[in-house]
């Protein structure tokens, strides 16, 4: 949720602009490219972030749809909501446990599961519960994904991830797609690059060494995915970090 600032926000192919008390929804654990556009030194960009727990959010999902959820449209990779007072309301009680450490652990998650609460009756909600409905295709695909994030560097053919989660090739493709906004190749190359690039630039990694531990055999590759997804090659990336720093 932003509180302050502007910024805009790319998963997959789709770009979103947030700020004021707009709020950015992901279901589904999906690669993010931020960038900030409103900030300054005396009115920072200032936000909150909520983790979405499937286990809360699984056990309120028959209290919110007694009748079971309704059928959804096209699903989208993040959504974009204007903040209702309620919801904001919620959010802004989370946030106050932090100035009491009694609160943290007594109040905190009663916070969360109104947020929860809150957010499964927007327009969105449905979006969120499918993501935990244990045999929906769409959970299917979400435990893909929990599994590509932990394997990024293993190479998994589609056929295999789809026998993984117990569904057809083409169903998966084309759920994951409805998902993510991306192929589940695009998907695992963009965990790799995002990877790479932080131990590249926080973790002090060479460019061979960051590219070996994503996955990467070859460096010419490497070298060339990575200038499309961040507009620079690894060796300018580096040296503009390091000018910066």
């Amino acid at each position: 949720m932003a509180a302050q600032g502007t910024k805009i926000i790319k998963t997959g192919e789709q770009t979103s602009e947030y700020s004021g008390s707009r709020i950015l929804v992901a279901p589904v654990a999906v690669p993010i490219s931020m960038q900030t556009i409103q900030a300054s030194t005396s009115e920072p960009f200032l936000g909150v972030g909520v983790y979405l727990d499937p286990h809360k959010i699984a056990a309120l999902i028959p209290k919110v749809y007694p009748d079971g959820l309704p059928k959804t449209g096209r699903r989208s990779a993040s959504y974009v909501l204007e903040g209702e007072p309620a919801l904001i309301g919620a959010v802004a009680r989370l946030v106050a446990c932090l100035d009491e450490p009694g609160d943290n652990g007594l109040l905190a998650s009663l916070a969360m599961d109104e947020i929860f609460v809150r957010l499964l009756r927007t327009p969105i909600g449905v979006y969120v519960a499918e993501t935990v409905l244990a045999g929906s295709d769409v959970q299917r695909v979400a435990k893909a994904i929990d599994w590509l994030r932990s394997h990024f560097a293993e190479s998994r053919t589609i056929a295999e991830l789809a026998a993984m989660v117990h569904l057809s090739e083409s169903s998966f493709r084309e759920y994951f797609k409805s998902v993510t906004s991306m192929s589940p190749l695009q998907y695992q190359k963009a965990l790799r690059l995002q990877e790479a690039r932080r131990l590249m630039l926080s973790g002090g990694r060479d460019i061979t060494t960051a590219c070996r531990l994503v996955g990467y055999i070859s460096d010419s590759q490497f070298s060339r995915d990575y200038s499309r997804f961040f507009g620079n090659p690894p060796s300018r990336d580096i040296a503009k970090w390091k000018q910066q720093q």
